[in-house]
């Protein structure tokens, strides 16, 4: 399979992309091909709500979603990575995907597989809720086909990262995505 993990923390050596580095290892182990677009330093601007793409583009906006467009379009699975910024995914993949409006019907026909991967300094059990619903009701907008979540509480920082079991659970994310 063709996967784009879509990072978007401005940390380029964070929890997150930790996390997303052990799902890439086990992906590519098993023979997908990934592919890494990094929203967190990419100029993506917010949709301007213009309707000048009638949800079919293209965008008026001229930036490095054009490149997130075609790579989503080419791809057969989306794993969207980010850090918990006050119970939701950061401003960074918030515009990548307020940005899906301008090819909604192509995105959405693909009925593309998906996972998600966050991480929080937060531990409480409630922490990951608001952020799931999000993903869960973008999935069902979208047609996506939720292949799982790496909810990833207590990944502070890498340090913290690294002595908990979510980088093992995300390399086993990678290893068991099939075609």
């Amino acid at each position: 399979m063709n996967i784009l993990v879509i990072e978007s923390s401005p940390h380029k050596h964070g929890s997150s992309n930790l996390l997303a580095d052990s799902f890439i290892r086990g992906a590519e182990e098993i023979g997908h091909t990934v592919t890494v677009f990094d929203a967190g330093h990419a100029i993506i601007r917010p949709c301007l709500g213009c309707e000048v793409c009638g949800m079919s583009g293209p965008c008026c906006q001229k930036d490095d979603m054009e490149t997130v467009r075609g790579l989503l379009l080419q791809a057969d699975m989306a794993v969207f990575v980010t850090p918990l910024y006050y119970f939701g995914v950061s401003a960074q993949l918030k515009a990548v995907i307020d940005r899906f409006y301008s090819f909604t019907g192509k995105l959405s026909a693909k009925k593309l597989k998906t996972a998600f991967i966050v991480t929080a300094w937060d531990a409480n059990d409630w922490t990951m809720s608001a952020v799931s619903a999000y993903y869960e009701t973008l999935c069902r907008y979208m047609h996506f086909k939720n292949q799982g979540m790496i909810l990833g509480t207590g990944c502070g920082t890498v340090p913290m990262t690294k002595s908990t079991e979510f980088l093992r659970l995300a390399y086993e994310l990678g290893k068991k995505i099939s075609g």
